[in-house]
């Protein structure tokens, strides 16, 4: 099954360790200057694992630059979060693909997808948090909520089911329905398990294989009406 999922990851940027140091943007330079902003944020938010650390401020420190510079491209620190939060989704999808990539079976594929999900979860703790485990004070339509169906995962995941729905494996119908549903059991476990570390988890790989292959099976045998 390849690597087994752990708890205490060292938190990764990309392909980055977090305490390699980067090239400073030049002055003048400013998406040069978003893109360290975006990488300050991403790693002080792995370094704490406290959303509340990551102030305006403290991103401006790290990357040596005032705070007024910060608000050039950032309207205020919820949508510095959002941007960076963006952005973990389009490596999350890089991630299902990976996993998915050289397999033919969708069940396979979905299998290896929600896996995939849930140890990229605990590699990302309060990235994960941010989007999927906290009530934003700006409404469902505001400007920085993600759309979690418009993502590219959401669509990678829809694909998979659509192709279980053509072998038959999964009944007709509505495949976004069932994309919700598998996708609350692999939040539901990966939500715990950031949470509630300390429960008595079995081998966290198999026991996700495990309730995914349930999931599966309940889906497979429902009809819908």
């Amino acid at each position: 099954m390849g690597n087994k999922i752990s708890r205490n990851v060292r938190p990764m940027i990309g392909n980055r360790k977090l305490e390699r140091p980067r090239k400073r943007a030049a002055k003048g330079d400013g998406m040069l200057l978003r893109r360290e902003i975006l990488d300050a944020a991403a790693g002080l938010l792995a370094e704490t694992r406290n959303e509340d650390s990551v102030s305006i401020r403290a991103v401006a420190e790290k990357v040596g630059v005032s705070t007024p510079a910060i608000y050039i491209h950032f309207h205020d620190k919820e949508s510095m979060l959002m941007a960076v939060c963006t952005e973990v989704f389009d490596e999350l999808d890089s991630r299902l693909q990976i996993a998915s990539s050289g397999v033919d079976d969708p069940v396979e594929i979905l299998r290896r997808q929600g896996i995939a999900y849930v140890r990229f979860a605990l590699e990302r703790p309060e990235h994960y948090r941010i989007v999927f485990m906290r009530r934003s004070s700006i409404p469902l339509t505001g400007t920085y909520d993600i759309d979690p169906v418009s993502t590219n995962v959401f669509q990678r995941l829809l694909s998979t089911v659509h192709q279980c729905q053509e072998m038959g494996i999964f009944p007709p119908g509505d495949g976004v329905q069932i994309v919700l549903a598998l996708w609350s059991v692999a939040h539901g476990l990966a939500s715990l398990l950031i949470t509630k570390p300390y429960l008595p988890w079995p081998d966290v790989e198999e026991f996700a294989d495990l309730i995914f292959k349930m999931a599966r099976l309940g889906i497979s045998a429902f009809t819908p009406e």
